[in-house]
């Protein structure tokens, strides 16, 4: 099969990237490289992927990339996904989390492709204190920040596709990712900050009371749900339209990711450092995937504790 992945020099597009490959896929990474890294597809490129450095927000170099390669299937990951700039710069946050993703999809349509989605379910239902977690699809979104918002009416734009062009498109909500790739110095996905931490013998950074929760899986349980959706979208299933939340139903707090870690990295003065609460952010979060359970097939597999065993080690890889 033929596929098209853009973000595909990111964290988890990177590892689709390879899981596309090794069931033997011909694979176009379309990334500006702005977050994303080459070297993430060093094994893909020498496996015959092809790298497109370009951006999504040009709408004519998308169709141009899709026009070349021909895929069957547009898995869009590109995303601006820091809170905090989405919260200082709403507008570029906008341009490229709605933008990039409208002229993803007219570029899809045109090309006669299907297209998976990759949405949030950490910011786009909002804050989840008070409510009855986990959340399913039929929660109200109520986003409390731009990147939250921007994700939301992006879905928007893959129901409208799918509604009156008839795209073969779906949203997958993922909850909070992380795994190997994930980079230990970035702005987003505190599990690899404090994995480089603790390799690095430094303390974690606590933001608020460190017992807010999310809702964490690993990196290899987001592509295989991909492919799934991706496999119900081939099939041409009615019912599979999504939006599909991709998660474990579990909260874990940040003082308790500290905690395994310290114990994981035999580090017990693995201690954190208190600052105060950022804004943008929830309180709590969990998602419900039974509906990815029962449509999809999906469910994640990997349990917190080995997920952060390799994660770590990925970033012990990395730095030695």
């Amino acid at each position: 099969m033929r596929a098209l992945v853009t973000g595909g020099a990111g964290f988890i597009g990177s590892n689709l990237v390879d899981a596309l490959l090794a069931r033997g896929d011909s694979v176009a990474v379309v990334d500006d490289l702005s977050t994303g890294r080459e070297q993430n597809l060093g094994p893909a490129l020498a496996g015959g992927a092809t790298l497109l450095t370009q951006d999504v927000t040009d709408a004519e170099s998308m169709v141009d990339a899709i026009r070349e390669h021909e895929p069957e299937v547009v898995f869009h990951l590109a995303a601006q996904i820091d809170v905090r700039r989405s919260v200082a710069d709403p507008v570029f946050d906008a341009s490229v989390n709605v933008g990039g993703t409208v002229g993803t999809l007219e570029a899809t349509r045109q090309g006669g492709a299907r297209l998976v989605f990759a949405s949030t379910g950490g910011a786009i239902y909002g804050e989840g204190a008070e409510r009855d977690l986990p959340l399913s699809e039929a929660a109200d979104c109520f986003p409390d920040s731009p990147y939250g918002q921007s994700k939301l009416v992006a879905e928007g734009y893959v129901g409208f596709y799918r509604r009156v062009h008839g795209t073969p498109a779906v949203a997958l909500r993922l909850g909070n990712v992380y795994g190997p790739r994930q980079d230990p110095l970035g702005e987003a996905g505190v599990i690899a900050i404090f994995c480089g931490k603790l390799d690095g013998g430094g303390s974690p950074t606590v933001y608020g009371d460190g017992r807010q929760t999310r809702d964490y899986i690993y990196v290899g349980d987001v592509v295989e749900a991909m492919l799934a959706a991706d496999a119900r979208l081939a099939e041409a299933v009615p019912e599979a339209a999504g939006p599909y939340n991709i998660g474990t139903g579990r909260e874990t707090t940040v003082l308790e990711l500290v905690e395994q870690l310290s114990r994981i990295g035999d580090r017990s003065d693995f201690t954190p450092r208190m600052q105060p609460k950022r804004p943008g952010e929830v309180r709590r979060i969990a998602l419900d995937s039974s509906r990815a359970e029962s449509e999809l097939g999906w469910t994640s597999d990997t349990a917190l504790e080995d997920g952060l065993e390799r994660t770590l080690a990925s970033v012990g890889e990395a730095s030695g």
